[in-house]
């Protein structure tokens, strides 16, 4: 069969069922569906690296020598402007970073003593100083970042990316997300929505420490009613059910769409066990990362896949730090001293890995990182050492593609509390659009009478950061 095998052929042949392991060689696809740019892309390719729960920026990137000065003391910005929390804070008492900051590279960036590896690398990444989100609760704030709203049923920035630009590689997803093994973060899947766009881009989650990282690709090891004649039949009753519905709904996508999440996932069951075989990095490489160290092991291999990914023509990965929840996150609300650290020992020599290893490649230049998170944290205490959620202001960097690295855009207050002429989700958003070829403001689907976008009606692309 050649190049024009069409749905409803493959419909016939397959039905529901996977078909066949040679599946893909039967398709013969075209290497690149259709996209939508406006301009020369810069980058290639995202990996996105989300820290679940809030991260401190005080207590990370954003050195405020003024909070050991006033340690202890009421919290007081001035001005009458009211102070509230989302928790109980007694006094609202200014606390001081428990952590040594430095400054590091040529730029100077200071960095806090838990983020040594990070701190490496500073002069490749660009920093946002002054982010900030309209909400403090967790659920809203990372709907905010990931679909630029703060209500669900929209579709996050990884599905917008997908709808816009196709695929590069036929044999795996557009989209991949890889969730903390210690469970889905807040949202749980409605992160990785497509919304209103076709079911086909929404993310595909990967569970990377699971031994079927992909679930339901293969038969269950204990299904040994599963052979050749029962395969085939079920895909001849199959066909003719999703004929007969097909006939019923004319002009429909959704029985479309799960014609093309089968025959991904056909393709897959080639593709996936070469991209889940390590036997190829180099102890090096598994070094760099801390692949072979008890607290970066994790988040090491999900990196070092990411990266596996992208070379194999994935447009999007998008892996997670830290579950839902009130612990084992970056909500630290308890105790800033001990939380912060078992969570940045974590992520910090995996990030920095991942930083050196794509250029060493030759992948940096083309690849965009981001580093991110929901909101901040408070400058005050919440009980004796924890620190509440803060939406006036945090910290996100970009590095790679297209970045201008060793600089920064915007800041906040002297306290760490807020940033008045803030940057936005929708700015991010507009900003990694435009570094991929694709115009913010027209990327556009028509959806209940309106023109939806990922950046809604808002959003400036940061040309400050851009090389």
């Amino acid at each position: 069969m050649g190049h024009a095998i069409s749905r409803r052929l493959f419909l016939q042949s397959t039905g529901g069922g996977f078909g066949g392991l040679a599946l893909g060689q039967i398709l013969g696809l075209d290497s690149v569906s259709g996209s939508i740019m406006n301009h020369a892309p810069k980058a290639k390719r995202v990996i996105q690296l989300f820290m679940n729960g809030g991260v401190s920026q005080m207590d990370t990137f954003d050195h405020k020598p003024v909070l050991a000065n006033l340690n202890g003391q009421k919290f007081d910005p001035g001005d009458g402007r009211l102070v509230e929390s989302v928790t109980k804070s007694p006094g609202f008492k200014v606390l001081k970073s428990p952590f040594e900051f430095r400054q590091h590279g040529g730029c100077g960036r200071w960095v806090s003593e838990v983020l040594p590896h990070m701190a490496s690398v500073v002069d490749d990444l660009a920093f946002l100083m002054s982010m900030n989100s309209p909400t403090n609760v967790h659920g809203l704030g990372s709907y905010m970042q990931t679909t630029g709203f703060t209500l669900p049923g929209f579709p996050c920035m990884g599905a917008w990316i997908s709808y816009a630009l196709g695929q590069i590689n036929q044999n795996l997803p557009e989209f991949i997300v890889m969730p903390d093994p210690k469970g889905l973060p807040y949202n749980n899947l409605g992160n990785f929505t497509s919304g209103f766009l076709p079911a086909r881009h929404q993310g595909t989650v990967i569970n990377a420490s699971d031994s079927r990282p992909v679930r339901y690709l293969f038969p269950p090891a204990e299904a040994r009613h599963i052979n050749a004649a029962s395969e085939q039949a079920s895909r001849d009753i199959l066909s003719a059910l999703n004929e007969n519905h097909a006939s019923r709904t004319p002009g429909g996508t959704r029985l479309e769409d799960r014609i093309q999440s089968l025959e991904m996932a056909a393709r897959m069951q080639l593709s996936v066990p070469e991209l889940f075989d390590m036997k190829g990095e180099s102890q090096a490489v598994k070094s760099l990362y801390g692949m072979n160290e008890k607290n970066t092991e994790d988040f090491a291999k999900r990196c070092i896949l990411g990266r596996r990914m992208l070379e194999r023509g994935v447009r999007f990965v998008q892996i997670w730090s830290g579950a839902g929840g009130p612990s084992k996150n970056w909500d630290n609300h308890a105790n800033i001293h001990t939380e912060l650290p078992y969570m940045t020992r974590q992520v910090d020599k995996p990030i920095a890995g991942l930083i050196k290893d794509l250029k060493a490649r030759g992948m940096f230049e083309d690849t965009l990182v981001i580093w991110t998170t929901e909101f901040g944290r408070m400058p005050f205490s919440q009980g004796q050492a924890g620190r509440d959620h803060n939406g006036g202001t945090f910290v996100t960097w970009f590095a790679g593609g297209g970045i201008k690295g060793g600089t920064s855009f915007g800041q906040s207050d002297r306290w760490g509390w807020k940033s008045d002429k803030g940057t936005t989700s929708h700015d991010m958003h507009a900003t990694i659009l435009d570094l991929l070829g694709v115009n913010h403001e027209k990327l556009t689907v028509r959806h209940n009478g309106i023109d939806r976008r990922l950046t809604d009606v808002h959003g400036q692309v940061i040309r400050d950061i851009i090389a």
